[in-house]
C-alpha cells in the first residue's frame, strides 16, 4: 500500500519530509505506477522503501530476495543499499508490470544488481534451494498473492541464513484483519499467516505499522 494505514495525512506529510530522502529514480517509479497503472495501491510506500533500505544496511544485506515486484519500487530501494557486488533476486509473473521498472533500474545505476525472474515465485524459490541456495540470502521480502504468503515463507526460513531477516507486506490488510465479516480467500491467508508467524519458534517476528503492516521475522 502506498500510504500508511491509519496515519494522518499531516504527521505523514511531515514524516516524509523530515524521516527520509527519496530518489528521483524512486520517484518516478512512484509517478510512474499512480499515472500508468490501475492498481498503484499494490506499490509499496515511500516510507516503507526508506524502512527497508536502512534495514538492509543494518543487517549488512549482500544477498536479497523479493517476492513480488510489481513496478520496481521495493527491488530499487533495497538495491540501493547493497553494495556494488550485492545481489537482489525479483520474482515477479508480469514482463508488463516490471518492465516498467528496468529503465529506473538503468538510470539509478543497479541494474546489474538485479536478477528478474519472470515465473510463478513458488517454482523459483523451489528451484533455489535445489540449486544449493539455502542459507544464502540475508533477507526476503514477500509481497505477492496473499493465498501462497504460507509457502512462500516456508520457502524462504530454507533460503535465508540463520540472523537473517524476512519481511511480510500487508499483514494489517488496510484493517480488514479484524473484520470478522471479511472471509475473503486473500484476508484469511492474512489472518493465518500472522498467527502461524506469532507462533514460529523458528523466528523472533514483530509486527510494524508500516505502509500496511510488515512482519519482521528473524531467523533463528
Amino acid at each position: 500500500m502506498d500510504i500508511t494505514t491509519g496515519m494522518d495525512e499531516s504527521l505523514r506529510s511531515y514524516m516524509l519530509a523530515h524521516g527520509m530522502e527519496e530518489t528521483p529514480e524512486l520517484r518516478a517509479i512512484r509517478e510512474l505506477t499512480h499515472a500508468k497503472t490501475k492498481v498503484p495501491a499494490m506499490q509499496i510506500s515511500p516510507e516503507q522503501g526508506s524502512f527497508m533500505q536502512v534495514m538492509a544496511r543494518a543487517l549488512g544485506v549482500k544477498r536479497y530476495l523479493e517476492v513480488g515486484v510489481f513496478t520496481g519500487y521495493s527491488a530499487l530501494s533495497v538495491a540501493l543499499a547493497l553494495p556494488d557486488d550485492g545481489q537482489v533476486v525479483a520474482c515477479d509473473v508480469s514482463e508488463e508490470w516490471t518492465s516498467m521498472a528496468k529503465p529506473h533500474w538503468e538510470s539509478a545505476g543497479v541494474a546489474h544488481k538485479i536478477d528478474l525472474r519472470l515465473a510463478p515465485a513458488a517454482d523459483t524459490l523451489a528451484g533455489l534451494v535445489e540449486d544449493g541456495q539455502s542459507g544464502t540470502f540475508d533477507m526476503m521480502f514477500i509481497d505477492a498473492d496473499k493465498e501462497n504468503y504460507d509457502r512462500y515463507y516456508e520457502l524462504g526460513l530454507k533460503l535465508v541464513r540463520p540472523g537473517g531477516m524476512i519481511m511480510i507486506d500487508n499483514v494489517l490488510w488496510g484493517g480488514s484483519v479484524i473484520d470478522n465479516t471479511d472471509q475473503r480467500d486473500s484476508t484469511t491467508a492474512i489472518r493465518a499467516i500472522n498467527s502461524k508467524v506469532k507462533s514460529d519458534d523458528r523466528v523472533w517476528s514483530t509486527i510494524i505499522p508500516v505502509g500496511d503492516g510488515i512482519t519482521l521475522a528473524v531467523r533463528k
